[in-house]
């Protein structure tokens, strides 16, 4: 049998501070080490196992033999297995063979702090260090800025497989070529922040990377963890910061993965009630456990120390929450008090967020969470999830709903389109547009407008120009830039070549300036989230279908005023009520005819009157465009 060297990288401290739940860093002890022990070089490995009788490293370099390199089991009942093997280095492939107490079940799996995995469908675990030297130096000096909640933030959210294939060679593009590429795309397109859909290393293609088996390596679709760390970069250095999609809610039951670990119920909850999604077949964490609270948070914390992440979108929070979400009577357990509340997972959720953002002040945690549960984006101490950021799934609902409708048909709707500004401050909000709303059916967004494409791609810049005037942060998934026509196909590459028709490549170029004019344009973005920055002037025009309203940011000089003329017909000479004496100036018109539009504008300056309208004291007479929405420049 081959020597097993005695060592660990754990002190007695790591061992309390895992055991209770509160160790954040466990990526620098768990999994493989490469490191030298009495003068020899070789890998330490440590694999959490508390139902094991006994724990081997099998690899290519024992020939997979399952009776060579068996683990020594620490002594302080953490169930944590180690021991360092000499002469196995980067690139050696293994997994744990792991024999357990219970009914001498055998399991063999992958490490869950794998740096890096094989690429699927094989599943052994990579020993790596992953070295690189990191050139954003500027950027994580300066990111906080960027980051801020009072700072622009339009989001590209983007599935790495599917943005662009490489034709000729039908494969994907790698880490290194989607440097190049898409962050030049990026940036060209004026975009402040990239999210990419789960990077983390999963086996099954269709799940788009929600089904997760390698949390702490990046997938090897793309290639290598320093290329991936490369692209992070690239991003950084033009100033583009990244948001990773993050799966703490649930994992799939493949044999390599965490599921029935050790034999025993180690990472997902005994309780079927609580520890089986029935939509998705998979697993839920336990987030009663001390040690698997640990294992998460650590590796939330891993993404943004080791690979520089600017945030973490934090996906199916909802399903966290609630012990009945998707669930019929009968099918769950209330907590201690009765209710249908997870409280275990609601204080790990505070718990995570309290961490990052005390290691990481500079970034943001956005959860995707489509309930009425309050205060997920407030504070901890305030009595909330500690979130920064929550997606506005009823916005998100409600119009695409409305712009879906005939115009004929918008005045019997108008207080849908309005109603979100009911409630648009409860929370930090994005609005997001995201690879959920073109699949499945649903058809693209631009699939969604009706009439001819004229009217099409005009409502389509009129339902954009109204999501960037609107308070809260913006996201868009890849392909609606540029007005992608079929639905989203994760097995196949965005439609490059409608851009060689005017039509998409005009809306293209409006999507482009859209984002420009939010970066440039503080009111769009400086109360993002507070009353002070929106005030309406006119949400109640059902027959005309038009809305009025104003944005403010910190200062007065920076006020705008926005006009939405949901029909196609033109409205001259409509007046809009203003508080202040002064003059609008056309900034932004959606029907410009370098956009695709009919060219009607407001060319010149537009003096108030000393005439109330609206319940204001001035008021205006303005142009309204077909189908178009108008950004003046409100000089007081």
């Amino acid at each position: 049998m081959t020597n097993v060297i005695a060592y660990s990288l754990f002190t007695d401290f790591d061992i309390n501070l895992f055991k209770s739940g509160k160790h954040y860093r466990l990526y620098e002890k768990f999994g493989s080490h490469i490191t030298t022990v009495n003068g020899i070089e070789g890998t330490y490995f440590a694999v959490w196992a508390p139902s094991a009788k006994q724990v081997h490293v099998i690899g290519d370099f024992n020939y997979w033999n399952g009776d060579e390199h068996p683990l020594n089991v620490r002594w302080d009942a953490s169930g944590i297995w180690e021991g360092f093997i000499p002469h196995v280095g980067k690139g050696h492939l293994y997994k744990y063979r792991i024999h357990s107490h219970n009914n001498g079940i055998i399991t063999e799996k992958s490490d869950p702090y794998a740096r890096r995995c094989e690429h699927p469908p094989k599943t052994a675990s990579i020993v790596w260090d992953g070295a690189y030297k990191w050139k954003d130096t500027q950027w994580m000096k300066k990111r906080k800025k960027h980051n801020a909640l009072d700072a622009p933030y339009s989001v590209y959210e983007v599935h790495l497989g599917s943005w662009k294939k490489q034709v000729e060679e039908d494969r994907f593009l790698s880490y290194y070529e989607l440097a190049d590429d898409l962050v030049n795309y990026v940036k060209d397109m004026n975009f402040t922040h990239v999210e990419l859909m789960p990077i983390m290393e999963y086996p099954y293609d269709p799940s788009w990377g929600y089904q997760i088996t390698g949390y702490f390596a990046p997938t090897s679709r793309f290639g290598y963890p320093e290329e991936f760390k490369y692209l992070v970069d690239k991003l950084h250095q033009n100033d583009i910061g990244i948001i990773l999609d993050w799966v703490p809610s649930h994992f799939p039951e493949d044999a390599h993965g965490l599921g029935f670990f050790d034999g025993s119920h180690l990472y997902e909850h005994p309780d079927k009630r609580k520890g089986y999604h029935q939509d998705w077949k998979s697993l839920i964490f336990n987030y009663g456990r001390n040690e698997v609270r640990s294992f998460l948070i650590s590796n939330a914390i891993f993404w943004l120390d080791q690979y520089h992440a600017d945030g973490l979108r934090v996906d199916a929070v909802a399903s966290m929450l609630f012990l009945d979400y998707s669930r019929e009577d009968g099918q769950w357990e209330p907590n201690i008090y009765g209710g249908r509340e997870n409280l275990e997972a609601i204080a790990f959720l505070k718990e995570l967020n309290e961490e990052v953002y005390r290691s990481f002040p500079d970034v943001q945690t956005i959860a995707e969470e489509s309930t009425a549960f309050p205060g997920v984006s407030k504070p901890v101490f305030l009595g909330g999830l500690g979130f920064g950021m929550k997606w506005m799934m009823g916005w998100m609902h409600d119009t695409l709903q409305y712009f879906s409708k005939d115009p004929i048909y918008r005045k019997y709707h108008q207080n849908d389109i309005t109603f979100s500004l009911a409630y648009a401050f409860t929370e930090n909000f994005m609005l997001p547009l995201s690879h959920d709303e073109v699949v499945y059916g649903k058809k693209s967004i631009l699939g969604r407008m009706p009439g001819d494409e004229w009217q099409r791609f005009a409502n389509l810049r009129l339902l954009y120009g109204y999501m960037f005037t609107h308070p809260g942060t913006k996201l868009l998934f890849m392909g609606s830039e540029f007005g992608q026509y079929a639905e989203w196909n994760f097995e196949g590459s965005l439609d490059w070549n409608l851009l060689d028709f005017e039509p998409h490549k005009k809306f293209q170029n409006f999507y482009k300036a859209l984002n420009m004019l939010y970066k440039s344009t503080p009111a769009l973005y400086e109360n993002a989230f507070n009353h002070d920055g929106f005030e309406w002037i006119s949400y109640d025009d059902h027959e005309n279908c038009v809305m009025a309203y104003i944005r403010k940011g910190k200062t007065p000089e920076e006020t705008v005023v926005v006009t939405c003329n949901l029909t196609p017909t033109v409205r001259e000479k409509y007046i809009i009520g203003l508080p202040y004496k002064g003059k609008l100036e056309e900034l932004f018109n959606s029907d410009a005819e370098v956009f695709g539009g009919s060219g009607i504008a407001n060319s010149k300056a537009i003096a108030t009157k000393r005439s109330s309208w609206h319940g204001k004291k001035h008021s205006a007479e303005v142009t309204l465009a077909p189908l178009a929405i108008s950004i003046f420049k409100y000089k007081i």
